[in-house]
C-alpha cells in the first residue's frame, strides 16, 4: 500500500460535540453504500486478532465477520470510511442509530498502515456531525479499557466515561444540527467523493475489473 501523507493531529470536538477548527491536513472520508458490502468485509477480515477483539468487543472469527456484514443496513445506518491511493479501504466507522432515535453507536477500525496520523479523531468528529444533522443528542462508544487511543479522543471531547472489568463505556451528548454542520457535512461528501474518482483514473496499472470496483 502506498504511504498517505503525514496527518497533523485532529482537533478535538468541544463539551457539546461541537468540532473545533484547527489547521491540519485534510482527508477525504467517503461515505459507504450497500455495494461496498464487499470492500467493508475485507477490510474487517483484514483485522489481527487484537484489532478484532477491540472492535468487536471479542475475538469475532471470519464467518462472524462475514455473517455482520451481511447484516449491515447501510440504509438505516451511516458508515463511511478512508481509501488508500489504491482504493483499499483502510479506516472505516459504522455508526448505528436507534430505532426510535435520539442515541447512535459509535464503532471504528484502523488497519495498522495508518495509525498514529490523527485519522481516528478525524473520523470521529465526522461521526459526531452526521450524528447532529440527524438529530442524535447523545453517541455511544463501546471500547476496551487498554484501547489508549479511542479513550484520548473520547476523553479530550468531554465524553463521560464508565468502566467494568476491561471494557469501557463512553458517552457524548451531541449539540443540535445546525447550517454550518450540515454544510460541512454536505462539502466534505463532495470533495471526497472527486478525490475517490480521482483516485481511480489514476490507477493506470490496475486491471479493468478493479477499476470498476466501485
Amino acid at each position: 500500500m502506498d504511504p498517505e501523507p503525514d496527518l497533523n493531529r485532529g482537533a478535538a470536538p468541544s463539551r457539546n460535540g461541537a468540532p473545533k477548527a484547527s489547521p491540519r491536513t485534510w482527508v477525504p472520508i467517503r461515505s459507504l453504500a450497500a455495494r461496498h458490502r464487499g470492500r467493508v468485509c475485507r477490510h474487517l477480515l483484514a483485522l489481527g486478532d487484537e484489532d478484532r477483539a477491540r472492535r468487536f468487543g471479542h475475538l469475532a472469527s471470519d464467518e462472524r465477520i462475514q455473517h455482520y456484514t451481511q447484516q449491515m443496513d447501510f440504509d438505516a445506518d451511516a458508515l463511511f470510511g478512508v481509501f488508500d491511493r489504491r482504493l483499499k479501504l483502510v479506516a472505516l466507522v459504522h455508526l448505528a442509530f436507534q430505532a426510535h432515535g435520539g442515541a447512535a453507536e459509535f464503532g471504528i477500525s484502523l488497519l495498522p498502515a495508518v495509525r498514529g496520523r490523527g485519522i481516528g479523531a478525524l473520523l470521529f468528529e465526522h461521526a459526531i456531525t452526521l450524528a447532529r444533522n440527524r438529530s442524535v443528542h447523545q453517541l455511544m462508544i463501546h471500547l476496551a479499557r487498554d484501547n489508549a487511543p479511542m479513550l484520548a479522543i473520547v476523553r479530550r471531547a468531554g465524553a463521560d466515561l464508565a468502566f467494568n472489568g476491561s471494557d469501557a463505556m463512553a458517552t457524548l451528548p451531541l449539540a443540535r444540527e445546525t447550517l454550518g454542520s450540515q454544510m460541512q457535512e454536505m462539502l466534505g461528501r463532495q470533495a471526497a467523493e472527486l478525490d475517490y474518482r480521482m483516485k481511480s483514473h489514476a490507477l493506470i496499472s490496475c486491471s479493468p475489473s478493479e477499476l470498476r470496483q466501485p
